[in-house]
């Protein structure tokens, strides 16, 4: 094997473990994206929530809510955490049309989306 070669293969190694190491090691921070990164990101995340799923697991996952609200109900309360993610207007200002609201009673995750946060406000 020429030593050409050789050099060639030792740096596609080095490159293959830098790349895995980074894809396995770095974590996203949703407070540092732009706002189209980060509604891509909301996004795909939110679609990989699974109900019942903590109210503290989610905001690790995804940061701070853009909005907030809760209502107390004969059942107990309510909180809906909204994220935004999907762009509607440029105005500087993230507002509920923007965002997918989760749903969350007794820190668990009990539904997410549009139809849901309807229901929740007849409530």
């Amino acid at each position: 094997m020429s030593k050409m070669l050789k050099v060639v293969l030792i740096g596609f190694a080095i490159y293959v473990a830098a790349a895995a190491l980074l894809l396995n090691l770095y974590q996203a921070d949703p407070e540092n994206m732009s706002w189209q990164e980060r509604e891509t990101f909301n996004l795909k995340q939110i679609g990989r929530l699974d109900l019942g799923a903590d109210k503290g697991d989610v905001i690790r996952l995804l940061g701070s809510p853009d909005i907030s609200e809760a209502k107390a109900t004969a059942d107990g309360e309510v909180l809906v955490l909204f994220y935004r993610t999907h762009h509607v207007k440029s105005d500087g200002i993230t507002t509920r049309d923007e965002c997918t609201p989760l749903l969350f009673k007794d820190d668990a995750l009990i539904a997410w989306g549009a139809d849901a946060y309807s229901e929740y406000q007849s409530f």
